[in-house]
């Protein structure tokens, strides 16, 4: 991942809309300059030329998010994390990421987030956690370009990831786990065969960005804990994961696979 610090040539503040201000109650915080083990970034700025019909950012927007576990100064394996980075990437936002260490999470951490999780981003001065309200945020204030998918297909592939789960953890090959997984991946073969190659046609859109980490850790996952893969008879969801993965902003977020395998070791063995 590029770490080349670039002015970007777009101007202007990112504000948050007052309702999700409303909503949620923000609390801001000024973190510590120090890199600290328990404290790492790295800043991702792109030469932006795109144009920001609503809102644009004169500098890097701040997120928090999960340290690697195998390797210092790396993005973890969270893919709620990815999610929102994806986001910034596919809108060509610039990005100063701060990496937290989940298993020492830092006192200023805690103060700003209670809760604990990452992603947390910052909106001027105030902290807004959850992957559902960031992106939510990012696509309301930055809409250019466009990820918003109609309400009918925005819970395709929603129950792929805890099927995953389901199956991942199971001990017993005929608990049904794996049929269940199977079933809910062959529905998004069915979905992505008729309106394909993404779930909203032709355009990437805020639902391949939630699915395409998922579908990254279940890869990984049950490859490496039940050598299993996604069968060739669901050609297009095999397809759907080529197509995601290689995109720029996925390469440019993606947890390294040691890191992914680490993260899912205590849902297996415990």
């Amino acid at each position: 991942m590029s770490t080349a610090r670039i002015q970007p040539t777009v101007t202007a503040a990112c504000v948050l809309s007052s309702t999700i201000k409303h909503h949620f109650g923000l609390t801001s915080l000024r973190l510590p300059t120090n890199h600290s083990a328990a404290f790492r970034r790295q800043r991702i700025k792109r030469n932006l030329t795109v144009s920001m019909s609503a809102t644009s950012v004169s500098d890097s927007l701040e997120i928090c998010v999960k340290a690697s576990l195998t390797v210092p100064d790396k993005l973890g394996d969270c893919p709620f994390c990815q999610r929102v980075l994806l986001t910034l990437e596919e809108k060509n936002l610039p990005y100063d990421m701060k990496f937290v260490d989940l298993g020492n999470k830092p006192e200023w951490f805690l103060k700003l987030n209670p809760d604990g999780k990452v992603p947390v981003i910052k909106f001027e001065e105030n902290w807004v956690s959850d992957s559902d309200v960031i992106t939510q945020a990012l696509e309301e204030k930055f809409p250019d370009p466009p990820l918003a998918i109609p309400p009918e297909k925005a819970s395709v592939g929603s129950k792929i990831f805890s099927t995953f789960i389901g199956f991942l953890k199971s001990k017993d090959p005929g608990d049904g786990t794996e049929q269940a997984l199977l079933n809910e991946l062959s529905a998004l073969n069915d979905h992505n065969k008729e309106n394909g190659p993404f779930i909203n046609g032709e355009r990437v859109s805020a639902a391949d960005l939630a699915l395409g980490p998922k579908l990254y850790h279940l890869e990984i996952a049950l490859g490496h804990y039940k050598n299993w893969s996604v069968p060739e008879s669901l050609p297009y969801v095999k397809s759907y994961m080529k197509v995601i993965f290689s995109r720029d902003s996925f390469v440019n977020t993606r947890a390294l696979p040691e890191d992914v395998i680490a993260g899912w070791r205590p849902k297996v063995v415990g």
